[in-house]
């Protein structure tokens, strides 16, 4: 099934089928990361050139690993200011090719960024962020911030369509996994055992493993709204075959052949080519089946990547 978008969510048609195949007996998970504005301007204190700051995730308070822009300029030692209110100092080089840099400021660190850095768009959207950006870029479920990229199978949900589905009685159980840029990097060996995902933070409550549990429990079906979700879920089965509260870092990379332990159901956008998210669909769905529907997907123009239409693969 595919659905196309229209403003962004699901048409009517398309949603009033997703809704007919949902039940009470299923659970529709979501991810509740929330998308900040993690790509801040700086200059450098002494020559005031103009460097990019990409946030990637805070280490511990204050002290940030980070992507620079152009690197070559930014060495460890160096001091750049973000604004009046935010300055910092690099410490230290990464293994990955970035920089861990301690920031020092007064008053509230995300208050701050929230004013002065910029939505983190896909790579391919050759173009600035828009104020625009800050609403169509960030799902509706969207609560604990920590996010660089959006889980954009969630994007499709408006307020309207959310209230249908619980008022047929399908739980919507959130979960949390903050999506880094590793999300688009693309896959570059032959040998598919061989690539390394970047690690991610998540979490589940207690209150969502349950509600998953039970959902198991009377033979449900487990629908995830995206690839991240598939991904936590796939990340912390039991030996029983059952969900846990957790939290923690993974870098699950979810390659064929593979056998699913959680999910029944995916709803995904269509990805890049080469991504370890496209990898994953294939493994879920089948190879052959995956690129049959891309390559009907191009015949007919429907619209690739993060503001692009979903396919439900049951």
């Amino acid at each position: 099934m595919v659905l196309n978008r229209k403003n962004q969510t699901i048409e009517d048609r398309q949603f009033k089928e997703l809704l007919d195949f949902l039940n009470e007996k299923d659970c529709l998970v979501v991810n509740e990361t929330k998308i900040f504005p993690a790509r801040l301007m700086a200059v450098k204190d002494k020559t005031h050139a103009k460097v990019e700051i990409f946030l990637l995730r805070e280490l511990e308070k204050d002290l940030w690993e980070v992507l620079v822009k152009p690197a070559r300029k930014v060495r460890v030692g160096n001091k750049l200011r973000i604004g009046d209110k935010l300055k910092c100092e690099v410490l230290d080089n990464t293994i990955s090719g970035g920089r861990v840099i301690r920031f020092v400021y007064e008053g509230d660190f995300f208050k701050i960024i929230d004013k002065i850095g910029k939505i983190p768009l896909p790579p391919y959207i050759k173009r600035e962020p828009e104020d625009l950006d800050r609403d169509r870029y960030q799902s509706l479920f969207a609560q604990k911030r920590g996010a660089v990229a959006a889980p954009t199978a969630s994007l499709h949900f408006d307020k309207k369509m959310i209230k249908k589905i619980k008022n047929k009685g399908i739980r919507i159980v959130p979960v949390v996994l903050h999506i880094g840029l590793g999300t688009f990097r693309p896959i570059e060996v032959e040998d598919l055992s061989r690539h390394k995902m970047d690690s991610e933070y998540y979490e589940i409550s207690e209150e969502s493993a349950r509600l998953i549990n039970e959902a198991i429990d009377r033979k449900g079906r487990i629908v995830a709204v995206g690839t991240t979700v598939v991904r936590v879920l796939e990340s912390i089965l039991t030996i029983d075959k059952h969900i846990k509260k957790d939290s923690g870092w993974t870098d699950k990379f979810i390659y064929p052949p593979y056998k699913f332990k959680v999910v029944d159901v995916l709803l995904t956008n269509f990805h890049m080519p080469r991504s370890s998210l496209l990898i994953l669909v294939s493994a879920f769905a089948g190879y052959k089946f995956t690129f049959k529907a891309y390559r009907k997907a191009i015949r007919e123009g429907y619209k690739f990547f993060s503001y692009g239409d979903a396919m439900l693969i049951l």
